[in-house]
């Protein structure tokens, strides 16, 4: 699967969701940053491949001969994405899925609106565009009241409530650590146990030890519900290609 990660605006979470809750769950997709300015992919320790949106391309010639990539393109670069996707002929049917992350705020939301008139406009069909609910607090239904009704007057997209990732800890300080959730989990130090080990004097030494267990301990069940997620996003693309 080849899944499109944009946005108009910037700051609701295009490399979180390719990050955590796309690349541990696709098959050891390529990842592709169209990026000039913002934090990618690549800033958390994931191999990527960095280009800007004119460069669309060369992106276009190795899609057609990838089964699986992440494409996230950075809100300073969609302009050029989106512009030179149009001059080659349908070529966005080599994207399966344009996910677009959107968060509470009103420009967000609006911003969110436009991304999918440019897409529907571009000719992409409505099941292959879908919202990512991001940093909910507690419900997508009253946070996100404009892209649900957007979602039903249009019909030019996918809103599913399932797909949301909610507001947690966790990946604030997956930044400052400049690591993934999937390294995180993969990671079978006991820092628990050395904690306890610990010379309690060495106060730098007990404070990395602490931020590694909690990390270790906020992530698990973050990651199952990024399993849901991921799992109705995806399970709607296979339903309507079914």
């Amino acid at each position: 699967m080849k899944i499109a990660v944009l946005n108009y605006t910037g700051s609701v979470g295009k490399t979180v969701i390719a990050s955590h809750l796309l690349a541990p769950r696709m098959n050891n997709a390529q990842i592709f940053a169209i990026e000039s300015t913002n934090e990618t992919a690549g800033d958390l320790g994931l191999d990527i491949d960095l280009m800007r949106g004119e460069q669309f391309g060369s992106l276009f010639r190795d899609l057609l001969i990838l089964d699986d990539a992440i494409i996230d393109v950075g809100a300073s670069n969609i302009e050029d994405f989106l512009g030179h996707m149009s001059k080659y002929e349908d070529s966005h049917e080599e994207i399966d899925l344009f996910v677009l992350p959107v968060i509470e705020s009103g420009k967000a939301q609006r911003e969110t609106i436009k991304t999918i008139q440019a897409l529907a406009g571009l000719g992409v069909e409505p099941k292959r565009i879908q919202v990512v609910f991001n940093r909910v607090e507690s419900s997508v239904e009253d946070e996100f009241a404009a892209i649900l009704g957007y979602a039903d007057q249009s019909g030019l997209f996918v809103a599913n409530q399932d797909v949301a990732v909610y507001e947690n800890e966790v990946f604030e300080m997956l930044a400052e650590q400049r690591t993934t959730i999937g390294a995180v989990l993969s990671d079978t130090t006991d820092y628990r146990q050395q904690l306890r080990e610990a010379d309690r004097k060495n106060k730098k030494l007990i404070q990395r030890l602490s931020s590694m267990h909690t990390l270790q301990s906020l992530a698990r069940p973050v990651n199952r519900q990024l399993d849901r997620a991921f799992a109705a996003l995806v399970g709607v693309a296979a339903t309507e290609e079914a």
